[in-house]
């Protein structure tokens, strides 16, 4: 399907990169480097051993790490590739 002057298969081509693009940004979230900690980094509760072993270099407890997995983060919504529709918004 061809969108106005756009050649056919634009608009596949750029929901592919989009979905790519998004992927990449979530595969390089910062995994914990370096040797666990036996106290959280927050509480100072203890962190437990299964859960250091678990995940090497963990910072935070359960509780801790929940909390923050749970923030919400606002990102901005701009389609970086730049199609008419979201320029005109």
């Amino acid at each position: 399907m061809a969108g106005g002057w756009a050649r056919d298969g634009a608009v596949s081509e750029q929901i592919e990169a989009s979905i790519s693009d998004e992927l990449a940004r979530m595969q390089a979230k910062k995994r914990p480097v370096g040797e666990s900690l036996t106290h959280c980094a927050e509480c100072e509760e203890p962190i437990p051993e299964k859960r250091r072993l678990a995940i090497p270099g963990v910072k935070l407890c359960l509780d801790c790490q929940q909390e923050r997995d749970g923030a919400f983060k606002a990102r901005g919504g701009i389609n970086r590739r730049g199609s008419k529709d979201s320029q005109l918004k």
